[in-house]
């Protein structure tokens, strides 16, 4: 079952389309996180503003060097301690849409630890985006029967996996790490 689902997104991603999916905190739209076309549709599902950011995910954080251009060394740590999941904005991003990248060149990246994300990113070999399935201004859904309508039938693909897992989720915590180390955070 697992694997088929991350096929089924994987072929999606390939040609440019928006899935929805499960991740290690809330319900995700996604997609490929270098495909501006592919951005833009999220920003219109959502009806958000281009001039706010989105989180992309990664399998491992050894791929940060990608991405990003100044890495902290304690950025590493940081991934690998945090008993919570953690995006961490960091500064100098690269290789990535000009629409995932905000305005002071800054892009949020969580390391994923959930099964199906890492098996996905592992097999699309790119980051995938990661925003909340809600209507901008909407409240985050905590679990996927309370995902719109609209955002069900505006993507391209909804992974069949964790649609009836009622535990509450959380977003992520957000903080923001400067390349020489200072740190501030966003959201806990």
């Amino acid at each position: 079952m697992l694997r088929e689902e991350v096929n089924k997104a994987f072929e999606v991603l390939k040609q440019g389309g928006l899935i929805l999916y499960p991740t290690d905190t809330i319900w995700g739209i996604g997609c490929d996180a270098t495909n501006a076309e592919a951005v833009d549709r999220i920003f219109k599902l959502k009806g958000r503003d281009e001039s706010k950011s989105l989180i992309i995910l990664l399998d491992t954080a050894n791929k940060l060097p990608g991405y990003v251009n100044d890495i902290p060394d304690v950025a590493y740590d940081l991934v690998e301690y945090a008993e919570n999941p953690l995006t961490i904005i960091y500064s100098g991003a690269k290789n990535l849409a000009s629409n995932v990248i905000a305005k002071d060149k800054s892009v949020g990246i969580r390391i994923v630890k959930h099964a199906f994300c890492e098996q996905l990113i592992q097999r699309f070999r790119k980051p995938i985006v990661s925003t909340s399935a809600n209507l901008s201004g909407e409240p985050s859904p905590a679990y996927y029967d309370k995902i719109s309508d609209d955002i069900i039938n505006g993507v391209d693909y909804v992974v069949n996996l964790e649609q009836n897992d009622q535990s509450e989720k959380r977003s992520s915590i957000i903080m923001k790490l400067e390349p020489d180390g200072r740190f501030e955070f966003l959201r806990k």
